[in-house]
């Protein structure tokens, strides 16, 4: 299968990483962003989509070793959780200003981080690359640090003309989205009771979300020649690729309505 063939959607996607608590055991936290402040959030009007990203606890980096790229996700920064939520138009945000006024709130209850990522309308895009009937059994999150000197044109048109379509071509992924974020401004998203620190040689530019028939097809996919060579491609233009294993994607809002369930 090849890019010329995949269909893309375009949305306006905000991506934001969590850290549980730790004064709590981590279940504890990931459990109640699962229930209580999930609910917070589906209530938001103008989503399109609401989906909450659970990485594995267990994520050293399931990147191939590249020299000169951090591919080994550093403990202290290991992310626990990523909220993607997904607007109908760029003035949902506006609608949404009472609620997330809540969500603010909540924050303290479960976490001890949290960091907004955004980019402009349309910079997140949803490659159809499932075929008819197939379902994702495993993911992966891939989160891009763009090197210092490189230019965000040149970083975002690589993923579009060259990682996209080399990701497409391996017939493998069931689902396949990626976003590119604007320079992170803290003022975005700055929660009371909740840390923001983001130094700059902490902060990303762009992600991906891979999706697999099974955990083995995963498995099978980052030791391939696809992902070495890829690696050594954006080597000159990323500092660190860190990719970690999702333990489940849970859709609350979908195509704009609240499901009464959510969807794994």
């Amino acid at each position: 299968m090849t890019t010329a063939q995949v269909g893309v959607k375009k949305h306006l996607t905000s991506s934001i990483p969590l850290w549980v608590r730790t004064d709590q055991p981590r279940q504890t936290g990931m459990d109640y962003w699962k229930g209580p402040h999930s609910k917070i959030i589906s209530a938001t009007p103008g989503l399109e989509e609401y989906r909450q990203i659970h990485l594995a606890e267990d994520n050293p980096g399931r990147w191939p070793v590249t020299d000169g790229v951090e591919t080994s996700i550093p403990v202290d920064r290991k992310i626990d959780g990523v909220a993607e939520v997904t607007f109908h138009s760029a003035l949902s945000p506006l609608l949404g200003r009472k609620q997330t006024q809540l969500a603010y709130k909540d924050e303290i209850n479960v976490f001890r981080r949290t960091l907004l990522y955004t980019g402009p309308p349309n910079s997140s895009r949803w490659y159809d690359v499932a075929g008819p009937g197939e379902t994702v059994g495993a993911r992966a999150m891939v989160y891009l640090r763009r090197r210092d000197g490189v230019g965000a044109g040149e970083f975002r048109k690589f993923i579009k003309e060259r990682l996209v379509p080399a990701l497409a071509d391996t017939g493998v992924l069931k689902e396949l989205r990626t976003q590119t974020f604007l320079p992170w401004i803290e003022k975005l998203w700055d929660t009371p009771n909740v840390a923001h620190d983001n130094p700059h040689d902490q902060q990303f530019h762009a992600s991906l979300i891979l999706g697999f028939t099974d955990a083995a097809a995963r498995d099978t996919f980052f030791s391939s020649h696809v992902i070495e060579e890829l690696s050594n491609q954006l080597a000159p233009l990323a500092s660190a690729i860190h990719a970690y294993d999702v333990d489940a994607a849970l859709t609350y809002v979908k195509n704009g309505a609240i499901l009464p369930h959510y969807e794994q």
